[in-house]
């Protein structure tokens, strides 16, 4: 009887390392590009990361991320997708020109994007409500009236201002829309813009002699990743220069003077948060696209105390966040 019970025993001990691997949760991959500088770390990973966290995927435990960046140039993207593609990840992530790049690739890999470009006027989904394909993701861009709310501040913490600066980067599909909406509301408060062009990092510190020249008194950054991802040089350049930058939220913390519009962490996450959807069976078909929700006003008290700027105190009422 015991030595029944003792190889029952033993063989329970035998087939367990059997079963739990069995029951180890599927590694799911996903494609990773990254429009950024490819000299910058992803400071979006963490925002997406909390996203997949909330929808139980873990990296190392049931998921894997395959990263590439194009470093700001979309002429890289084709190749880079086409080996994701024969990889065979579950899923790809990134901007609107990453997921028009995938698109054109597969119809089967689900995609999921953050942008700021309007994904119905460039042909990325059907409409916002039935993205249709394999394709949907979150929209960044706060709009026309996230513009006039930046040049208000402009008047308002600046009323000096005759000309602002505005950074752009022409390979980037929310350019258009971006310099129209800053030139209709540069119109409406009788100001002057000049436009400069960065299409790589290097372009960045000529691009600001160019506007120091111009004696501009405030500077506007394109509203896209790939100066999200230079946030922190670009900030650097512009105080060496005494330039205010007023931008997106996320230059806030990197030393723009003022800043408004939709949190960019805030739709990552909400980024990631689809994947994970996504990941769990649910298609892109049926997912509209999430349109921005949470928007910032923010100060920075340290960066108006450096440039000699006074911040009315009404304005600080209103700020979500000051930063000291």
């Amino acid at each position: 009887m015991r030595r029944r019970t003792f190889i029952a025993a033993l063989g329970g001990a035998v087939a367990w390392p059997l079963v739990a691997r069995t029951q180890q949760p599927a590694m799911r991959v996903i494609g990773r590009i990254n429009m950024g500088a490819a000299s910058q770390p992803d400071r979006g990973r963490a925002a997406f990361l909390r996203g997949l966290n909330e929808m139980g995927f873990y990296v190392g435990q049931n998921v894997s991320f395959e990263y590439r960046t194009a470093d700001g140039q979309p002429d890289r993207l084709p190749a880079l997708i086409a080996d994701l593609v024969q990889r065979k990840v579950d899923l790809i992530f990134g901007t609107a020109a990453v997921a028009l790049a995938a698109k054109q690739a597969t119809s089967t890999i689900p995609i999921v994007f953050v942008t700021t470009a309007d994904p119905v006027s460039i042909g990325l989904v059907a409409s916002f409500n039935h993205p249709g394909g394999n394709v949907t993701g979150v929209l960044l861009r706060a709009g026309a009236e996230a513009t006039a709310k930046l040049i208000e501040l402009v008047h308002e913490l600046l009323p000096a201002t005759t000309t602002v600066g505005m950074l752009n980067n022409p390979n980037f599909l929310d350019t258009v829309a971006d310099t129209t909406e800053v030139q209709s509301a540069i119109n409406f408060f009788g100001l002057k813009v000049v436009i400069v062009e960065a299409t790589k990092e290097a372009d960045l510190e000529p691009a600001m002699t160019k506007l120091v020249q111009a004696h501009v008194g405030a500077l506007l950054i394109g509203d896209n990743l790939f100066f999200s991802s230079l946030r922190d040089r670009i900030a650097r350049l512009a105080m060496r220069n005494k330039l205010p930058i007023l931008a997106r939220p996320s230059f806030g913390e990197d030393g723009a003077l003022a800043s408004y519009g939709a949190s960019e962490f805030d739709g990552i996450r909400q980024g990631g948060i689809y994947m994970g959807r996504i990941l769990k069976g649910e298609k892109p078909a049926d997912l509209p696209v999430l349109l921005p929700t949470k928007f910032q006003l923010v100060v920075n008290l340290k960066t108006a105390k450096e440039l000699g700027v006074s911040v009315p105190p009404s304005l600080l009422a209103r700020a979500d966040e000051v930063i000291e």
